[in-house]
């Protein structure tokens, strides 16, 4: 499990680089929404393929696998921004704090979402 929790949070910060830096090169070409669209989904790419192959050890391909690690994040983006409104509402003016809480939540919930259903061995 030590080794999961390790590969989990190395395929996060390449997402999140990913993400980063895409989002910062389309916006000078293409309008932001598009540019944040295009990053987040790229950043999403990279953090299945580091998670199916090295988190979780998965070497077949299977189309199913896609579909469920996007209704994940998909559930987990909106539980993500629930969570923030909710931590705001209970302490206005704790931005970072909102965002520590809400990214720690969506966090968990990934880690948990495609250990156990995702890529479930």
């Amino acid at each position: 499990m030590k080794r999961e929790i390790i590969w989990f949070l190395v395929a996060g910060i390449c997402a999140v680089g990913t993400d980063l830096s895409t989002y910062y090169v389309l916006r000078e070409f293409i309008p932001v929404t598009f540019s944040k669209g295009i990053s987040f989904v790229s950043g999403s790419i990279i953090a299945f393929i580091i998670n199916k192959y090295m988190t979780f050890g998965k070497k077949e391909f299977s189309p199913i696998e896609i579909l469920k690690f996007a209704s994940l994040y998909l559930s987990t983006l909106i539980a993500n921004v629930l969570v923030n409104n909710l931590s705001l509402k209970v302490l206005p003016g704790f931005v970072f704090f909102a965002f520590l809480c809400a990214t720690g939540t969506s966090t968990i919930l990934n880690y948990l979402g495609q250990k156990f259903w995702v890529f479930r061995k």
